[in-house]
Order: C-alpha cells, then sequence, then structure tokens
C-alpha cells in the first residue's frame, strides 16, 4: 500500500471511531435523566452504598462517629443553559470514556499488520491491563474518593453564617475532574512497564524512593480527603500505595535493568 492508501485506510479508521462516539452520544442522551438520577447523583444521598459501610463499621465500633445516614446535598442551578448544556457534555464525555476500548481495537486493526509477532503480544497485554487500569481507577474515583470528597466539602463551613450552596456546574466540574483523574493516575503501572521496557527506570528506583512515596502518598491522600479521622485517610491511601508497588513489580530488576539497557546501547551502535 503507498502513502494514500495507508491515509484512506486511516480515515475509515478514523470515521467508524465517530460514529461510535456518536452513537453512544445519543444512546446515553436519551438515557441521561436516569443516569443523572441513579448513578451521578447517587454520592449526595446518604444511603450510598460508601456511606453505608461507613456507618456499618462505626456501628461495630471500629471508627468513630458515622458517616450520617441523614447526610444529604440539595443542588442548585444558577445559569439558565447549564442543565442543557450539562446534559449535552456528560453525554458526550461518557460516550468519550466508554467508546475508548472500541476505537483502541479499530485502531489497533489499522497498526497490527506493521509489527512483528512479538510487538503484537506486547501491545496486546498494554491495550488489555491500559484498559482495565482506567476502568478499575474511575470505579475507585466513583465509590470511594468523590464521595469521601464531597461529604467533606458540602458539611465544610468557614462560618456559621456562610451556608453551602453548591451549583450543578460545581458538582459536576469535581465529579468529572476527579474520576477521570483517578482513571489516570491508574495507569501508573502500565506507563511504569513501558518506561522499564524503554531502559529508563528500573525497580530500583522505586525501592531507593519508597520512603519518599509513602510521604507524597499520605499528602495526597490527605488532600483528596481531609475529613481528620484516620480510617478515611487509609481508605484513600492504601489503593495508591498498592499501586506504586504494582508499578514496582512491572519493573525489572536492577541486573535485568543494567542487561536490557547494555543490549539497547549495542544495537544503537550497529
Amino acid at each position: 500500500m503507498g502513502f494514500w492508501d495507508h491515509a484512506e485506510a486511516l480515515r475509515g479508521v478514523l470515521l467508524r471511531m465517530a460514529a461510535v462516539i456518536v452513537v453512544l452520544t445519543v444512546g446515553l442522551f436519551a438515557a441521561m435523566p436516569h443516569i443523572f438520577d441513579s448513578v451521578i447523583l447517587a454520592p449526595c444521598r446518604g444511603d450510598f452504598i460508601l456511606y453505608r459501610w461507613l456507618d456499618s463499621i462505626s456501628a461495630t465500633s471500629l471508627m468513630p462517629g458515622g458517616s450520617g445516614g441523614d447526610f444529604e446535598v440539595h443542588l442548585i442551578n444558577i445559569r439558565l443553559a447549564s442543565q442543557f448544556f450539562i446534559h449535552m457534555s456528560t453525554s458526550f464525555w461518557l460516550a468519550v470514556v466508554l467508546a475508548c476500548p472500541i476505537c483502541v481495537w479499530l485502531l489497533w486493526g489499522f497498526i497490527a499488520p506493521g509489527l512483528y509477532e512479538e510487538e503484537k503480544r506486547g501491545a496486546r497485554g498494554a491495550f488489555l491491563a491500559g484498559n482495565l487500569m482506567f476502568f478499575l481507577g474511575v470505579a475507585t474515583g466513583y465509590f470511594l474518593v468523590f464521595p469521601l470528597t464531597l461529604r467533606f466539602l458540602a458539611d465544610y463551613q468557614l462560618s456559621a453564617l456562610i451556608p453551602n450552596q453548591i451549583s450543578l456546574d460545581s458538582y459536576m466540574d469535581n465529579f468529572m475532574m476527579l474520576i477521570l483523574v483517578m482513571g489516570i493516575v491508574f495507569e501508573l503501572p502500565l506507563v511504569a512497564w513501558l518506561l522499564g521496557k524503554a531502559g529508563i527506570v528500573s525497580r530500583g528506583l522505586f525501592n531507593r524512593y519508597r520512603r519518599h512515596a509513602v510521604v507524597a502518598l499520605l499528602v495526597a491522600a490527605a488532600v483528596i480527603t481531609p475529613t481528620g479521622d484516620p480510617f478515611t485517610l487509609m481508605v484513600v491511601f492504601l489503593p495508591l500505595y498498592l499501586l506504586w508497588e504494582l508499578s514496582a513489580l512491572t519493573l525489572p530488576s536492577k541486573r535485568s535493568f543494567k542487561k536490557e539497557k547494555s543490549e539497547t546501547e549495542t544495537i544503537s551502535n550497529l
């Protein structure tokens, strides 16, 4: 195939990707009122699964205080067109997230014929691991990080004379940001594996800076959920720390790292 043949094939792949996103966007737009009530706004109610779990732990006296079964957040809309535009934008971004595996698979069909068999095996593993870790991070953000953050910030008051009135725009900005950020953060093991394959980092680097990482992750967990109780802090810290250790396990040892780096330099010199 010549250059223009490849360009035409790529154009076909991009059109199919766009069609998938459009179809999903239309379907999500139609179902969005139900999705908002039962999924997106679920952390605003005291019967959310995380709050009920924290209440059950509190009932066994393992944690002082509870999540508060009467917790509830009432959102307000202060802009005329906000609900319509949020309806559209949320449908689109959810469609993009859900369509990611399909889009990557379509791109894979375009790229795969130009790869060696060993490269194909590595790319397949990276594709599966990347998707799994991203959606695991999204789930962690939705079921853990965002509800704890919402519970703290919704009840926080600088003064009793200043009531909290949370706008729909503010809620959605924080909802989308925290969930997508957690999805991206959970790609750390895949990034570490790719850097290890490229001979840039090794397991020894992670071992050397483990204590620094623990402190940094504790600070990050405290920023995400500044609730003051150690239990909630550890609930957020432990997934982040396990993610760090999983990233270290994907890397080659120091001896293997030196060997791979030496082989890469030899090939480059040749």
